[in-house]
This record gives structure tokens, C-alpha cells and sequence, in this order.
């Protein structure tokens, strides 16, 4: 069950991309699940990944061609993307299947494997099915094209227990020239990103330079994918990339910059959003504000204990103005010199604690109202300091339970 789902955006187009997807039957026939993304020579390109240990074969392939393309002054030419199967805990056959992916796309389309980076999602622990993914190559490549309708195909081929494609598109005035930044992710369950999310792909015609681009990278991503949470578990495929094709204005003046970062911040947002609305099995969109506290550090770790909490999530998922349990993760986050009298929390509109305990005018009425929305704020005030953060999480349902019991099957 998705939480007011947003339409796949019209996507203009960006000159030197195209995007191209087929029906390879890696896992299941008859839906897009295998993804080539073409990008021009001229590109930067920046990326973030997992820091889960058990890494997947791909993020290790994709990371060691980023950094020989950087070390030669060369961008990759294209992102290889397959979902059904995460090629992850595969030992030393993964390394070399997803070598061999690269290898087998970098043959037609004329470039080195290592201006190819693979990317994977789906199942641990098993094997890629090798014959179908390198037969599906040649038919996602032949279908390339620039068009709005490749995008959200490629929004469709990544998908796993997703329920929707992803995609944000921003235009951004630089001068007299606009620069364009589309992008799309996929995400479900298995979420709570440690970089990134679990795969996520942006495109600006802007002119980067790859430091400035890499450092934007991390700082939208750290406000954005690393801001979400449905289940606490952070993937071991994660990965978000960024690629400038240089087309359009270049970034280089800190005004710039600033309104450049802005419209990325925006499609990052949209994306990271997206992922908690798509939620394995939610049926609302909660978002954890927290305030007053004395570093950002601070405000990050009391929202994700509140989100984490699975008494917390359950009773949003009934509609249960139990309102004990968010007071109560709240007091267990890692925060020190605690001042439980000087914490504020409330929800939407209606405040639940003040000074210790219930706030006096609070009642059962008004609380169940609340909770009973489908998109929820719990806004929380430590009486700290003056540093803040903003975590998007969703509830805990039944269905969350039958999705990932059934997923294999």
C-alpha cells in the first residue's frame, strides 16, 4: 500500500543521455529488469556507496572502474543496472560475473570495460543468472533513446518490491541559461541508507568540476537519502551516482553553486521522499522533526530512535495516540545531560509533552485524530541548542511482514 504516491514526472530531455531497457527475465518474465544508461565523454561524474562489509561484487567493480577513470582524466561511459538479482555474498563467482557484465557491454558498445559500472539489486546470497542478463545487453543497448518515456522505463526496470518508478525532474535558472538535473531511484524495504540510497541515478546538463561535483553529491545525499529509514536495515547495494554532461552552464561562482545545490537538493529530496511512500507495506508518511538540540549529530540520532522504534511504528500503524512510546524513545536516544523537563513533542498540531509529561491540555480525542492521518509530523524540541534535523520514516504494517516473508517465493 503506497502513501499518496507522486506521478512519474515529465522528463526533459539531457543532451549526450540516453537510457535504455529490456525485459531480460533475470528473475521474473514479462517486467523491465535489466537497464543501460549511456553518458557522454565530456561528463564528470561523482558517486556514493554502501558501507555495508558485505558489499556487494558490483559496488566493488563499480567503485574500482570510477577511480581508474578518475586516475586517467576519463569518465565512464555507462551505467549497467540489473534488478531480480543483488549479486551480493556471491564470493569470487560474483566478482567475476560482474566483471563479465561489463566486459560483455563494453564489447558493443566500443568503449573499455572500465568505463562501464554495474549496478544490481534483488536477492542475496545467489548467483546472477549470467546467460540472461548478458543476452539482455545488446536489447537494452539497442533500445537507447533520450526520450521522457526512456526515463521512466528505466524507472520501471530498476525496481524490485517497489510499488511505483521514481522520478524527479528540476529546471534551475543560471543566468541566461537553464540547466536541467532529472533522476531516478528505487527503494522499498531494506532501507536505511549509510551513504546513499539503495539505487539511485542523477543527470544535470550543468558543467562540473568533479571535486565541486562529488562534494555536492555527498552534502544533498546527506540531506536527503540519508534521511530516510523504513525498516533500519541498510542494503548491501547501495549506491547513488551523479553525472554533469557539461552541456549547460557551468557551476563554478558560489552563487551558482548555491542555486545549483538547491534544485539538487530538491530532486534528491523528491527521490529520498519517493522511497518512504513506496514503503514495504505503509499506509503513512511520517516525518520526524527535531529541533533545539546541540549539533545536527544530536538531532539525527533522537529522530532515528523515535523512528526505529518498533512500538513507535506499530502504533502509527493503528492509529494509536499511544503516546508513551514516542516519549520513550525519545528518552533512550544516545543524548547526554539529558533534560527530560525541557523536552517538547508534538504531533502536528496538537502538543503531547511539555515539562516532564503530558502536556495538560493534550486529550486522547485530539491525539487520535492526528494519528490517524495519513501523513504525520512528530515534532520534537530538546531545549538544547540550536541545531536541527528532519528524518522521513513510515509505519510498521502487516503486510511490511507478508512482503519480506513472501519475497523469495
Amino acid at each position: 500500500m503506497a502513501v499518496g504516491n507522486v506521478p512519474f514526472p515529465a522528463m526533459p530531455t539531457i543532451k549526450g543521455v540516453r537510457l535504455g531497457s529490456t525485459m531480460a527475465g533475470i528473475k521474473k518474465p514479462g517486467r523491465r529488469d535489466l537497464v543501460v544508461i549511456e553518458l557522454p565523454e565530456a561528463a564528470t561524474m561523482a558517486g556514493v556507496f554502501t558501507r555495508n562489509a558485505f558489499c556487494a561484487a558490483p559496488v566493488h567493480v563499480a567503485k574500482a572502474h570510477l577511480a581508474d577513470c578518475q586516475v586517467r582524466q576519463q569518465t565512464p561511459r555507462y551505467w549497467l543496472i540489473n534488478t531480480g538479482n543483488a549479486n551480493a555474498g556471491t564470493g569470487e563467482v560474483g566478482m567475476r560475473d560482474a566483471k563479465k557484465s561489463c566486459d560483455a557491454l563494453a564489447e558493443h558498445a566500443g568503449v573499455s570495460p572500465e568505463a562501464v559500472l554495474p549496478f544490481s539489486t534483488g536477492v542475496i546470497g545467489e548467483p546472477l543468472p549470467m546467460d540472461a542478463l548478458l543476452a539482455g545487453i545488446p536489447e537494452a543497448l539497442k533500445a537507447c533513446d533520450s526520450s521522457g518515456s526512456a526515463w521512466q522505463q528505466a524507472g520501471e526496470g530498476i525496481l524490485t518490491t517497489d510499488t511505483v518508478p521514481k522520478g524527479a525532474s528540476v529546471v534551475v535558472e543560471l543566468g541566461d541559461k537553464c540547466v536541467t538535473i532529472n533522476g531516478i531511484t528505487k527503494g522499498s524495504g531494506m532501507i536505511k541508507p549509510n551513504m546513499a540510497t539503495m539505487l539511485g541515478f542523477v543527470v544535470t546538463d550543468a558543467t562540473v568540476a568533479q571535486p565541486l561535483l562529488q562534494q555536492l553529491l555527498r552534502e544533498t545525499v546527506d540531506r536527503s537519502f540519508n534521511c530516510i529509514t523504513v525498516d533500519s536495515d541498510t542494503s548491501t547495494n547501495d549506491a547513488c551516482m551523479l553525472a554533469a554532461t557539461g552541456e549547460s552552464a557551468v557551476i563554478e561562482t558560489q552563487e551558482h553553486i548555491t542555486i545549483f545545490r538547491n534544485g539538487l537538493q530538491r530532486v534528491m529530496t523528491e527521490l529520498a521522499q519517493a522511497i518512504i511512500r513506496d514503503g514495504e507495506g505503509a499506509t503513512k508518511f511520517v516525518t520526524l522533526q527535531v529541533e533545539q538540540a546541540q549539533s545536527r549529530q544530536e538531532a539525527l540520532d533522537v529522530a532515528f530512535t523515535v523512528a526505529h522504534s518498533p512500538l513507535v511504528k506499530t502504533a502509527l500503524y493503528a492509529s494509536d495516540a499511544n503516546w508513551g512510546r514516542i516519549l520513550a524513545a525519545v528518552g533512550r536516544a544516545p543524548v547526554n545531560d539529558f533534560d527530560v523537563n525541557r523536552v517538547v513533542i508534538d504531533l502536528d498540531e496538537v502538543r503531547i509533552v511539555e515539562d516532564g509529561g503530558r502536556a495538560p491540555r493534550y486529550n486522547e480525542e485530539s491525539g487520535s485524530a492526528v494519528m490517524a492521518r495519513e501523513e504525520i509530523t512528530i515534532g520534537i524540541k530538546l531545549g538544547r541548542g540550536e541545531q536541527s534535523a528532519t528524518v522521513w520514516t513510515s509505519d510498521l504494517s502487516h503486510d511490511y511482514v507478508s512482503i519480506n516473508a513472501d519475497y523469495r517465493s
